[in-house]
């Protein structure tokens, strides 16, 4: 999508992750479409509609009542009978008003009674209640609908315009393990996908969440920057061959500072190898020899990509193996680890209250 000021975003929020227990996890699957977590509020209603008119509401679709403080004085019991009638056919003409407009999928993040649900099961539409506030919010981002908070105009009149429904293709209610899941196909705005997580239980589950909004975040850096460098450990390794020779050319206090952090970038490399189970200090020692080589001769200048390839436990270009990383993360990554190691440096004196000991003794 592109936003007003013309840059293209990737919204990650439009992809919808479920969690569903049971399976492996690699039996996770990708879904077209968005999915809610929750199924039809009635038996009745069908199974699909499309094309579909969605209204996003905001607000119970239950049977009118008095508010609190409002005192009636009856003299005639039928009367009674009428104040109840009026309040049913007041939820009646607000559900005849969205059905009018021509909404065939209705969702809101508060209730419907049985009373409501079977006018609109009679009208063929399908009624999702209880649906999560965030998920309304995605729905009508995706469909073009605008979220009703009450069917109150300017006039003090009720009345829901059809240009505050949104379209899709299809809505569906689908079954996923165990569960009844409404799944909106074919979004007017924007694409939204569902990914549907399988695992053994809810940490497994709560841990994959995380991995893959990890990887999404780093695939959204990636396209919005349209930057890359080569990963691996070959920015951090080319870094502090350059900064180690910054260094000898400066006459003062400051070359002890510059090589000491020309030394730490080293770390990086160093714990990708040692993770991997490789020799550390022998495939360091040859990635600073290959980009020494790539800084100091011209013709060499495609060794600046090399970086390690832990499977085989060898120097690569990572370039060519497809083993990049956003350079505004690198940018940031960096910054932020400078900022942190200076903040701590910062310190003078450092406060400890040890237990006094003889105290202990005493007890």
């Amino acid at each position: 999508m592109t936003n007003a000021r013309g840059e293209i975003k990737y919204p990650i929020k439009g992809i919808n992750i479920l969690k569903a227990h049971g399976k492996s996890a690699k039996d996770s699957y990708l879904l077209n479409g968005y999915a809610l977590n929750t199924g039809r509020a009635a038996q009745g209603m069908p199974l699909r509609v499309g094309p579909a008119r969605i209204a996003c509401l905001d607000f119970n679709l239950q049977k009118t009542k008095m508010q609190f403080g409002i005192q009636v004085l009856v003299t005639d019991p039928r009367e009674l009978e009428k104040i109840r009638q009026r309040e049913a056919d007041m939820t009646k003409e607000r559900i005849e008003k969205l059905l009018k407009a021509g909404a065939n999928v209705i969702l809101t993040t508060k209730g419907i009674d049985d009373m409501a649900l079977k006018y609109f099961v009679e009208a063929g539409a399908i009624a999702v209640r209880r649906v999560r506030k965030e998920d309304i919010r995605h729905v009508a981002k995706a469909t073009g609908a605008t979220v009703a908070s009450t069917f109150a105009d300017m006039e003090g009149e009720e009345t829901f315009d059809s240009s505050l429904l949104g379209q899709a293709d299809e809505v569906v209610e689908e079954r996923i393990a165990d569960d009844d899941v409404i799944m909106i196909k074919g979004t007017k705005n924007t694409s939204a996908v569902s990914l549907i997580l399988r695992g053994a239980n809810d940490y497994m589950l709560d841990e994959m969440d995380r991995a893959l909004h990890d990887a999404l975040s780093i695939v959204k850096r990636t396209l919005e920057s349209n930057t890359v460098v080569a990963g691996g450990g070959a920015v951090e390794a080319a870094l502090s061959v350059y900064l180690e020779y910054l260094a000898t050319t400066l006459g003062s206090r400051e070359q002890l500072a510059i090589a000491e952090f020309a030394e730490s970038l080293l770390i990086i490399p160093k714990v990708l190898a040692v993770n991997a189970a490789k020799d550390a200090t022998e495939l360091v020692a040859k990635l600073r020899a290959y980009h020494h080589t790539a800084q100091t001769k011209a013709d060499k200048k495609h060794l600046s990509s090399m970086g390690l390839d832990l499977s085989k436990g060898t120097v690569r270009n990572n370039l060519e193996a497809g083993v990049i990383e956003p350079a505004m993360s690198k940018v940031k990554i960096i910054q932020f680890a400078t900022e942190a190691a200076i903040t701590i440096l910062r310190i003078d004196d450092m406060i400890r209250l040890v237990k006094d000991e003889s105290q202990n003794d005493d007890n």
